[in-house]
């Protein structure tokens, strides 16, 4: 069982929700990321995403692409993402999202031991199809390394079962139809798509792409197993570039996503 597994479960016994804050790598440079996963993580996240750094992040808008070009001037490469994830060493998982090419020039096989190397617990690919992921699942499933492959919403029942039967540690829902953003309301149809897929899959349902309140989050944990806050945390980055506070800041507001996530205790009282 992967960390990421052993999370899902314990979060399941509490009948909680995960909380899954996103980063770009490197942005504004890697000192100031390793802050911020230490306060994240402090602040209730449940499992870290950090973004690496790439020129064409094709399934990102604008506030992702534009964080990617500020960590790629400070010449920020995978290399150097996987130097700091060895160093954290945080008691939650680490995934990295990243697209195919990096990895490919790295090498499949170097990079999934890479992976086990530096404490990475997942990959999200979002330009590997599972169709052609079979040499990239090999090397990532002999590292013992989690790859958490994506549903778009309409998502036909056949590639449910494909990619419910490729992921590992969670399948990720793209909440909306388009790249990722700040957005002030969820889909209508949200709750059923979830409810859809969850029919068809054991595995943990997450949903990422548009989130940016506490309160959407709390809507959300009534059907998903795990939310993923990206845009919304990188803004607060990119309005505090020159801001010495900028770190509590980021801690603040992944703070408020935990609190709303919160399950009410019961409250006994002796008679």
């Amino acid at each position: 069982m992967s960390r990421i597994d052993e999370k899902f479960k314990i979060l399941k016994n509490r009948n909680e929700t995960a909380l899954i804050p996103f980063i770009v790598a490197g942005d504004p440079d890697l000192d100031t990321t390793e802050a911020l996963v230490l306060k994240m993580a402090e602040a209730g996240a449940d499992i870290i995403e950090l973004g690496i750094p790439f020129s064409d992040p094709i399934a990102d808008g604008p506030i992702i692409q534009t964080a990617s070009q500020r960590a790629l001037r400070r010449d920020v490469k995978l290399s150097d993402v996987l130097r700091l994830t060895e160093r954290l060493r945080i008691d939650i998982p680490v995934i990295l999202m990243t697209y195919y090419n990096p990895i490919l020039r790295f090498g499949l096989r170097d990079f999934a031991e890479a992976c086990k190397e530096c404490i990475i617990d997942g990959v999200i690919i979002p330009d590997l199809p599972p169709e052609e992921a079979g040499p990239w699942i090999s090397e990532a499933r002999r590292m013992e390394l989690d790859t958490i492959f994506l549903l778009a919403p309409k998502s036909p029942e056949e590639r449910i079962k494909n990619v419910s039967g490729m992921s590992r540690g969670f399948i990720y829902y793209v909440s909306v139809e388009g790249v990722t953003g700040i957005r002030e309301r969820l889909p209508s149809d949200l709750e059923s798509e979830v409810r859809r897929i969850k029919v068809l899959t054991k595995m943990p349902v997450c949903v990422g792409f548009g989130i940016s309140s506490p309160n959407q989050a709390k809507e959300i944990s009534g059907f998903a197993d795990g939310i993923i806050i990206g845009s919304a945390i990188v803004k607060i980055i990119e309005d505090n570039l020159n801001s010495p506070d900028m770190i509590e800041r980021v801690g603040n507001f992944v703070s408020s996503f935990a609190k709303a996530l919160e399950i009410p205790q019961k409250i006994s009282i002796d008679l």
